[in-house]
């Protein structure tokens, strides 16, 4: 049985960095069918495929620095400014550019029912200020502030666990 451990680590391995060498951004759809993985109810513009597309090419951009305003890997990124251009990019989708948009873009998903490629839009005071794009585990990238890079963070995180918090699901 320890002989297998390996032989499954390098096969999953393998699995993750084929998904990670994609270059030809998938086709955009209008519509996701519903699968065992998803909640029938909770409609969604991205397939599976596309979803996962979207939180690896999110990840690959941690340490781009900050700019506001910013929506290029070249110029700096904020929030929404990441946001749209992963979207964009990976799935062929256009989601609003600003954070007041975005609290009300796609469906609502229940926390339970989160996928990675759902976005994370938190609020405070009712006032929606931040976003970022769910990638599993409990854990979101994100462009945060002046002087920051795009990173991975827990929602967990004591700044965040504060705010108020809504997903979404495009």
């Amino acid at each position: 049985m320890k002989t297998l451990a390996p032989l499954a680590t390098c096969c999953a391995l393998a699995l993750l960095l084929g998904g990670c060498a994609s270059t030809a951004p998938p086709a955009a759809t209008t519509s996701a069918p519903p699968t065992a993985f998803d909640n029938p109810a909770i409609a969604s513009r991205l397939t599976l495929d596309q979803a996962n597309d979207v939180t690896l090419h999110a990840i690959s951009l941690v340490g781009t620095p900050y700019r506001y305003g910013g929506n290029t890997p070249e110029s700096g990124f904020d929030c929404s400014g990441l946001i749209s251009y992963v979207y964009r990019a990976r799935a062929g989708v256009a989601p609003p550019r600003t954070v007041a948009q975005l609290v009300d873009w796609g469906q609502a998903v229940p926390q339970q029912q989160l996928r990675s490629g759902d976005l994370v839009v938190f609020s405070n005071k009712g006032v929606s200020s931040h976003a970022g794009i769910y990638v599993g585990e409990g854990r979101f990238v994100h462009a945060p502030s002046t002087g920051g890079t795009v990173r991975l963070e827990p929602l967990s995180a004591k700044h965040w666990a504060r705010q108020q918090i809504s997903y979404r699901r495009p």
